[in-house]
């Protein structure tokens, strides 16, 4: 199991290091971080646009190797470089994936779990009112594009306010930057993380439960399951012993992957309710033709389909024991 798992992790870091190139040399070649300066008000000379962008190490008139091995030797010792307005990369790096921290964790932990619940549970009802009911909500939800919802909630969360009184649900913001104290800005973190919460965790709600439907659905009719039944384990047992452990399985990877790969796919919600996240910050970087910035987030994410691949292989190999065998 350790050599299958070091064999693994050889084959995701050189995925890494190969990904992580090939987006450094795509974004320095199709970026033009030049136009930045060329657009101030008063405008600098060219002399001070090239020796600024030579500072920052994005100069196009450098060979694109030359910043590259530059850009490497600063990882090599902790620097990511310097951004379009001369703010160091690695700070603003570290910011921004504790706030994606802080707005995922629960909302995967909710959506994930929820969705194989209800997938699950709906297989097991199949045709019934609930079956039918998480359907239809499911495809609308998917169906429904992601700003709309957000707008949607923020509404309810007027109307809640208007209702109470007082303001219970934020929607804009991490926190309330005037409040002070550990409680105070602790309320107020969790009523502004209300909302994008829910609204995350609906959508992995209502796409994992499709996926973990159908493969229940396969389980339950299963000649393991009958057998299992056959040998006096009550039909609950069964289910939650074998069926569903079963039925999870093929489910584990799209788990995975979605859950760690949200990093830098919550751009839409980061960019609604107001979370400096890292789905935030591809979007502007690519926008203001960031190069630096935009290597940074395609290091993360390379970086995260690696731990994510070596998750997927041990929930996968502690759900199927013949993987460790093998």
């Amino acid at each position: 199991m350790g050599r299958y798992m070091l064999r693994r992790l050889a084959n995701y870091l050189i995925l890494v290091i190969v990904a992580t190139s090939v987006a450094y040399f795509l974004a320095a070649l199709s970026l033009n971080p030049r136009a930045n300066f060329e657009q101030q008000k008063p405008r600098p000379t060219m002399a001070q646009i090239d020796a600024t962008l030579e500072t920052y190490n994005l100069n196009p008139e450098t060979p694109v190797v030359v910043r590259y091995a530059r850009w490497v030797d600063g990882i090599a010792h902790g620097n990511l470089g310097l951004d379009i307005k001369g703010g160091s990369v690695s700070a603003d790096f570290g910011r921004r994936v504790g706030v994606s921290t802080r707005l995922l964790v629960i909302a995967t932990f909710i959506g994930s779990i929820g969705g194989v619940l209800v997938g699950a549970y709906g297989a097991i009802k199949q045709y019934r009112f609930f079956d039918r009911w998480t359907t239809l909500a499911s495809f609308f939800l998917l169906a429904m594009p992601v700003f709309v919802v957000a707008i949607a909630l923020e509404m309810f969360a007027v109307n809640i306010n208007q209702s109470a009184g007082t303001t219970i649900v934020q929607y804009i913001g991490e926190y309330d930057p005037t409040l002070s104290g550990f409680w105070p800005v602790m309320i107020s973190r969790l009523q502004h993380l209300i909302l994008p919460t829910i609204a995350l965790s609906l959508f992995q709600i209502a796409q994992y439960s499709r996926y973990q439907r159908n493969t229940m659905l396969d389980v339950l009719g299963s000649d393991f399951l009958r057998t299992a039944r056959a040998k006096g384990l009550r039909r609950r047992t069964a289910l939650m012993k074998h069926g569903l452990r079963t039925a999870i399985l093929p489910i584990v990877p799209l788990l995975v992957y979605n859950i760690v790969l949200l990093f830098t796919g919550a751009t839409f919600t980061e960019k609604i309710f107001g979370w400096h996240g890292m789905g935030e910050w591809l979007v502007d970087s690519i926008t203001t033709q960031d190069v630096n910035s935009v290597a940074a987030v395609s290091l993360f994410t390379a970086a995260v389909v690696l731990v994510a691949g070596l998750l997927s292989d041990l929930i996968y190999s502690a759900l199927d024991p013949r993987v460790r065998f093998s």
